[in-house]
């Protein structure tokens, strides 16, 4: 069943906390943002300026954080009809190809996340189409592009110094809201080389284990009998 999920290992319960805990605090803010932006433009005709665009950051975070999430809880949805007619013996090996596949999609994945949030921390990206072969260092840096609106917290004023050169930022920094890419693509990859861990050592079946249409008959029959 998706949404049950008991981290094991301290490494395993420590990014099981960090990953519900951002969701939590990301759809706390979104809706605090949002909330407030609405009641200033009809009751006062104002608004927060860079609030959209906050928001809109935020969303991407909590889709990317989602996927690796869904991942841990089992959530995704997937095709099994065929794959359930198999024996035990042959089933456990199409998952475990299956696995093979998407560890190779998700260093993919990796690579690429790398490769775009780099230049904007002034970082070398990665040569190599398919794998990185080494790093480019001739590579023109990003790190001066700043987002449109949201302002520059004094807190991260340091950036200036490790990666802009000593330039002042007058907006937040690009490189802030799309370290999201680079996280999520690990946490990807990490979730998944989780699921098949549990099918190597037979804890599942499947990669992904949700069936949505089943559960929801089964919560329909719950409410049903009063459960």
């Amino acid at each position: 069943m998706s949404g049950k999920y008991t981290p094991k290992g301290p490494v395993g319960r420590v990014v099981h906390g960090l990953e519900e805990t951002a969701i939590a605090v990301i759809l706390g803010l979104m809706t605090m943002l949002t909330f407030v932006n609405v009641i200033m433009r009809y009751a006062f005709n104002s608004s927060i300026i860079w609030s959209l665009e906050v928001v809109l950051v935020l969303f991407t975070w909590l889709v990317l954080f989602g996927v690796s999430y869904a991942f841990k809880v089992t959530a995704h949805l997937g095709v099994d009809a065929i794959t359930n007619m198999l024996p035990r013996g042959p089933r456990k090996v199409v998952a475990l190809l299956a696995g093979a596949i998407c560890v190779f999609y998700a260093l993919l994945l990796c690579k690429g996340a790398w490769d775009q949030w780099a230049p904007f921390a002034d970082l070398p990206p990665t040569t190599g189409h398919w794998f990185p072969t080494g790093l480019d260092t001739a590579a023109r840096g990003r790190s001066f592009f700043e987002t449109d609106q949201i302002p520059m917290p004094d807190w991260l004023r340091f950036l200036e110094d490790w990666i802009n050169y000593g330039e002042h930022y007058s907006k937040l920094p690009r490189v802030v809201p799309y370290t999201i890419l680079p996280v999520a693509a690990a946490l990807i990859l990490f979730r998944i080389c989780q699921a098949v861990r549990r099918v190597w050592n037979d804890e599942s079946e499947s990669l992904i284990v949700s069936h949505e249409a089943e559960d929801a008959i089964e919560d329909v029959a719950a409410m049903n009998r009063g459960d």
